[in-house]
């Protein structure tokens, strides 16, 4: 088996039959399997992922989970990754599609050619559930290969759409942080990358579609939950890399200390806002003008400043 087609679904059944049905209009020179990973989806998808496997037996073969997995999907990725019997994987979630026949073939292609890359990507275009423009992810100054520290930075670098991404198969077992992380994109790339370049295809082969259903819509910035996800993921990170990025990736870590201090469960307590503040002071090194910023607005008290600010006025025109 040359490639392994891995679907990663939960609760999309207006989407997954364009899922599967781009997967199956695939033109190739090799055989490739169709596995579709249903994380105990109820709204009717894992009905239609059965459909489709007496439609095509032996080609489409769902894995269908006997209760949610959990983390966005992420232990649904690792439990389909385990059946995939291809050299190289190629994965799409349920409410994306691809647009291309020939792009496992292209992709297939440039990792044979290219045997030190551990991946490639091709451009996509990024379309709206609710009507919003669609637009293009990448412009023309795109490299032909990414390195770590391509995708190491002080803020979340995505250029890489998921369904647009084929991978070798041969991370046989993933590290146990990868598991608790809500985000498998950005580690996954990063493990990916520590084996070998990523290779990048600029012709657009794949939809990215943004819903209401989909996983983005449920990373809030003002949440806690998601920011401590995030700053756990990032200090794994980290410590996969050997601290080599450590400069750079505790800039990272402290972006989301900053943003812990306006997280909606945070919005009555001090004692935590300041706490984080002081976490956010110590780990990014600001700029002055943004510690006095920030210690004025989550450090110091709200009555001193009221005071303080009392202070200022009466004798600014005593």
């Amino acid at each position: 088996m040359k490639v392994s087609v891995t679907i990663i679904t939960y609760n999309q059944k207006n989407f997954i039959r364009k899922a599967i049905d781009s997967a199956l209009m695939q033109e190739t020179t090799f055989p490739f399997e169709i596995l579709v990973g249903d994380d105990f989806s109820s709204d009717g998808t894992r009905e239609i992922i059965q459909e489709y496997e007496r439609q095509y037996p032996g080609k489409v073969v769902g894995v269908l989970h006997p209760r949610n997995m959990g983390k966005n999907g992420g232990i649904n990725f690792l439990e389909t990754l385990k059946l995939a019997k291809g050299e190289y994987y190629a994965l799409m979630d349920g409410d994306d599609y691809w647009t291309d026949s020939t792009k496992l073939q292209k992709q297939v292609d440039f990792l044979d050619a290219n045997q030190q890359c551990s991946a490639v990507f091709t451009n996509a275009d990024v379309i709206f559930e609710d009507g919003s423009p669609s637009y293009r992810l990448n412009g023309p100054n795109m490299k032909t290969f990414y390195t770590l520290d391509d995708l190491v930075g002080e803020q979340e670098i995505w250029f890489m759409a998921t369904s647009s991404t084929m991978y070798k198969n041969n991370i046989r077992e993933y590290p146990a942080w990868f598991r608790e992380s809500s985000s498998g994109d950005i580690p996954r790339l990063i493990l990916k990358a520590k084996m070998g370049p990523i290779g990048y295809i600029p012709h657009v082969m794949s939809v990215y579609r943004k819903n209401r259903a989909g996983a983005s819509f449920h990373d809030y910035e003002w949440d806690e939950r998601f920011l401590r996800n995030r700053i756990q993921m990032y200090s794994d990170i980290n410590r996969e890399l050997d601290y080599t990025y450590d400069r750079v990736l505790r800039k990272n870590i402290a972006r989301y200390y900053r943003l812990m201090l306006d997280a909606k469960q945070y919005q009555q307590s001090y004692f935590r806002r300041a706490f984080y503040a002081l976490k956010y002071i110590y780990m990014a090194q600001p700029a002055t003008s943004v510690i006095k910023d920030v210690i004025r607005d989550y450090v110091v008290p709200a009555p001193i400043m009221k005071a303080y600010s009392a202070i200022r006025h009466v004798a600014r025109f005593s």
